[in-house]
C-alpha cells in the first residue's frame, strides 16, 4: 500500500495538471464575464462542463486503494461553486459526483455525496461573501471543511466499514493537504487576474482621458495657418510634438495693435498632466499681461511674480518672449532662462540670440528682466524652438546640439516657415532614430518680409517657396 508521501505526491500532480488548465480558462474570452462577476447562463453552463470535467479528471488521475480511490475530485464543484454560485457548483458536483457514483467502490456514497456537497458549499461561500472570492486563509479553511466532510461521510456510508476505515485512513492527510493548496492556488490565480483587469481598465480609462487632455491642450496652442493672412508682411509656422499624451511646452502668437505682434514659446519642467496645467496658466498670464505699451521685460516680469506666488509644486517654466514690429521688423526680446532663439539671415548668417541672463519664470518673485532687440530685414527668419529639439538624443545618447539644429536651418533659410519647421523636425527625427522620444518638441519659425515688397511666388526656386 502506497505511504502518505506517495500519495501526496500524486496528488499534487493532479493538483497541477487542474491549475494549469484553470490558469488558461481564466484568461479566456469565455471567461470574462465570470471575472467581472456577471455571469451569463452560457457562461455558467461552461463553467458546469469544465469544473465537471475537472472532478472526473480528479478521479480519474486518482490513487485506487481497496476499490475506492483517494483523489482531489471535490476541488472541481468547490471551484465552480466559488466562481459562478450554488447552482453552478452544484452542477460541477452532480457531474463528478455521477462519474464517482458509476465506479462503486467502499466509499461510494461518502464520496458522491461529498463531491456534490463540495459544489454546493463552494457556491453558499459565494453568495456569503457577496460574490467575492475568499482570502487565503478562507480558500484554505473551506478546503479543509469540505475534505473533512468527504472523510467524515465515506466512514459513515462505508461499506464494509473496516475497509472504509482503512481508506479513510490512508486518504485524510494527503486529500487535506492537496486539495487546500490547490483551493489556495486558485485563489491567487483568480485575484490576479481579476487584479490585472482592473488595472487594465484603470490604465484604459486614465489613457482615454489623457487622450481628451492632449485634444484639450492642443486646442489651446494656435493651430490656424497663415496665422496673419492679412498681414503680408510676415509669414509664421508653428509645431508642438509631446513626448507623452500631455506636456509642457507651449507656443502662441497674437496681434498687440495695428503694426505690432506678440511672440512667446515656453517649456515647463516636468512631463505629463501638472506641466500642461501650469502650461495652460502661463500661456494665460502671457495673453493677460502682454499689452502695446508694456516691454517683454515687463510682460515677462508681470508672468514671473505670478507663477512666483505659492509656487509649491517646484514646477517653473522657461519662456522666449517677443513684440515684432511689421512695420520696421524691430523685434524687441526678453528671455527667462530659455534656449537662444536662431536668426536666418537671407544673405546666409545664422546667429544664436544672447541669453541676456534671464531667470527662468515662477522661481524668484520681483525679478529684474532685461529687453534686448534686433532688426529683421526683408528675408530674415527668427526660428524658435524647445529644448526638446537641441536635447534629443540618438541611441548612444548623443545630444543633437545646436550645431546640427543651425545646419538643419541655414538651407532652409529662403524657404517658407511651414518648410523650415518640417525640415527641422525631421532632421530631429532621422537623428534620433529608433531612440525614444524623451522631451517634448515645439518649434516656431517667423519669416519678416518687410511690408510685403518682394513677396515670392510658392513655386518658385529661389525664395519662399516650397
Amino acid at each position: 500500500m502506497p505511504d502518505d508521501v506517495s500519495i501526496l505526491v500524486g496528488l499534487l500532480q493532479s493538483v497541477s495538471v487542474i491549475m494549469v488548465l484553470a490558469f488558461v480558462l481564466t484568461r479566456s474570452r469565455l471567461f470574462a464575464n465570470i471575472l467581472d462577476g456577471r455571469p451569463t447562463a452560457r457562461d455558467k453552463a461552461v463553467i458546469i462542463a469544465a469544473f465537471g470535467l475537472f472532478s472526473i479528471y480528479g478521479t480519474l488521475s486518482g490513487i485506487p486503494m481497496l476499490g475506492s480511490f483517494i483523489t482531489i475530485r471535490d476541488l472541481g464543484p468547490a471551484l465552480a461553486g466559488l466562481l459562478a454560485g450554488p447552482l453552478t457548483g452544484l452542477g460541477a458536483g452532480l457531474i463528478g459526483g455521477a462519474h464517482r457514483f458509476s465506479l462503486g467502490g467502499p466509499t461510494c456514497y461518502g464520496c458522491t455525496l461529498s463531491t456534490i456537497v463540495a459544489g454546493l458549499v463552494g457556491g453558499l461561500v459565494h453568495v456569503r461573501l457577496g460574490g467575492r472570492l475568499p482570502s487565503l486563509g478562507q480558500a484554505v479553511a473551506l478546503a479543509l471543511g469540505i475534505e473533512g466532510f468527504h472523510m467524515l461521510s465515506g466512514l459513515l456510508l462505508g461499506q464494509p466499514y473496516e475497509t472504509a476505515l482503512a481508506v479513510v485512513r490512508a486518504a485524510t492527510v494527503p486529500m487535506l493537504v492537496s486539495n487546500a493548496v490547490g483551493m489556495a492556488i486558485f485563489v491567487c490565480i483568480v485575484r490576479s487576474e481579476i487584479e490585472a483587469r482592473e488595472t487594465r481598465r484603470v490604465k484604459e480609462a486614465i489613457e482615454g482621458e489623457l487622450r481628451v487632455a492632449r485634444d484639450i491642450q492642443m486646442g489651446i496652442v494656435p493651430r490656424i495657418f497663415p496665422a496673419f493672412p492679412n498681414r503680408p508682411e510676415v509669414e509664421l509656422y508653428a509645431i508642438l510634438d509631446s513626448a507623452k499624451e500631455v506636456g509642457g511646452d507651449f507656443y502662441d502668437y497674437y496681434a498687440l495693435d495695428e503694426d505690432r505682434i506678440f511672440l512667446v514659446i515656453g517649456d515647463v519642467s516636468g512631463k505629463g498632466v501638472p506641466a500642461s496645467l501650469v502650461m495652460a496658466v502661463t500661456m494665460t498670464l502671457f495673453k493677460a499681461y502682454a499689452r502695446p505699451e508694456r516691454s517683454p521685460a515687463e510682460v515677462a516680469a508681470k508672468v514671473n511674480d505670478k507663477l512666483a506666488e505659492g509656487n509649491d509644486t517646484g514646477l517653473f517654466v522657461t519662456a522666449f518672449c517677443a513684440v515684432l514690429d511689421l512695420k520696421t521688423g524691430v523685434v524687441r526680446y526678453a528671455n527667462a532662462g530659455h534656449n537662444p532663439p536662431l536668426v536666418l539671415r537671407g544673405a546666409g548668417e545664422a546667429d544664436f540670440l544672447p541669453r541676456l541672463g534671464g531667470l527662468v519664470l515662477g522661481a524668484m518673485p520681483a525679478y529684474p528682466y532685461r529687453t534686448g532687440s534686433l532688426t529683421l530685414a526683408a528675408g530674415d527668419t527668427l526660428v524658435l524652438y524647445t529644448d526638446g529639439v537641441t536635447e534629443a538624443m540618438d541611441v548612444t545618447l548623443a545630444l543633437f546640439g545646436e550645431e546640427r539644429l543651425r545646419a538643419a536651418c541655414l538651407p532652409e533659410r529662403h524657404r517658407a516657415p511651414t518648410v523650415l519647421v518640417d525640415t527641422l523636425l525631421g532632421a530631429v527625427r532621422e537623428y534620433a532614430g529608433t531612440a525614444p522620444q524623451s522631451d517634448d518638441i515645439t518649434i516656431l519659425a517667423l519669416r519678416y518680409l518687410g511690408n510685403g515688397q518682394a513677396r515670392v511666388a510658392l513655386d518658385a526656386v529661389a525664395g519662399s517657396g516650397i
